[in-house]
């Protein structure tokens, strides 16, 4: 029987989606591990960005050959996106993975598609339908269930590092609802590699101005760390999933990503050594069933 295109291209873009959502999830778990050398966010970010930024550099040029050069107005516009969806979410994310377990860290940001719908209701008007809903809720709760087992452990830290993930969440979703009109113009691969070069010289220029040269003096573990974060966690999954895009789609990859928060939990347990109780996996399976539920009333909508 011949194999039809679209099923050739199948599980080659099933397992770049599911290594590329396994790798982002990694992100976490290298964070967190680099904290226990002593290292603050603004220069583990820092040095994140610092590895990752010729990578990105060179995906921008590569998308970019023989194409127009930027209008002033796209210009402003991957200026704003890189500041909102790459530097703001990416430090306000280390931030918060101070406070809180890597496992309550993806759960809170895996609830981005709900805040970008939520974002289309109070500033275009846009009707949120009763399945959507109903699934909001439903994963809003697993967070709940999670969040207020934590806290209950570990007091007003969790919940400090609860809001700073969810504010990056939110600030990740400006990103997502004002960059289609780009993408358009711009291509996917070409945006995110202008939009992450745009992030990291933020975050490089943040340290400078906040921290002595002095503090860039860290571990040598804490530095493997972030070129591993950079490059396995940051540089590679943005092209392993651009690449399953291209072969399945937006909706299976998006549903393939499913996989990445259980992945957390489990590098956070067997890595990190994080809790693995009822309440973490109740709250898990709300978070991914109603996100499963939601996404696929969106396209149905």
């Amino acid at each position: 029987m011949t194999a039809t295109p679209h099923s050739t291209k199948l599980a080659p873009g099933l397992a770049l989606a599911v290594v590329g959502s396994i790798a982002f999830s990694g992100k976490a778990i290298i964070v967190k591990l680099a904290y226990r050398h002593g290292v603050d966010a603004v220069t583990l970010l820092m040095y994140r960005m610092l590895f990752a930024v010729p990578f990105f550099a060179a995906m921008a040029w590569w998308a970019g050959r023989g194409k127009p050069a930027l209008t002033r107005r796209d210009a402003l516009g991957v200026l704003w996106l890189g500041f909102t969806g790459y530097y703001l979410a990416s430090f306000l994310d280390f931030a918060g993975l101070q406070y809180i377990t890597a496992s309550l860290e993806r759960l809170i940001l895996y609830l981005n598609p709900t805040l970008v719908l939520l974002l289309g209701w109070l500033m275009h008007g846009r009707r949120i339908r009763r399945p959507q809903a109903v699934a909001m809720a439903v994963s809003y709760s697993g967070v709940v269930l999670v969040f207020g087992h934590q806290l209950s452990l570990d007091g007003t830290a969790v919940a400090w590092g609860a809001l700073l993930v969810f504010l990056s969440t939110i600030s990740y979703a400006l990103y997502m609802s004002y960059s289609g009109e780009l993408v358009h113009r711009l291509g996917a691969l070409r945006l995110a590699g202008l939009a992450t070069s745009v992030a990291c010289l933020l975050c490089i220029a943040q340290f400078a101005l906040l921290r002595p040269l002095a503090a860039a003096e860290v571990a040598p573990a804490v530095l493997w760390l972030s070129l591993l974060n950079a490059t396995a966690c940051t540089a590679l999954p943005v092209l392993l999933v651009m690449m399953a895009i291209e072969r399945i789609g937006p909706a299976l990859t998006a549903q393939t990503g499913m996989i990445g928060p259980m992945s957390t939990i489990l590098m956070g347990v067997v890595i990190l050594g994080e809790p693995l109780n009822s309440w973490i996996i109740a709250g898990t399976v709300l978070v991914i069933t109603g996100i499963y539920v939601f996404s696929r009333s969106a396209r149905q909508a």
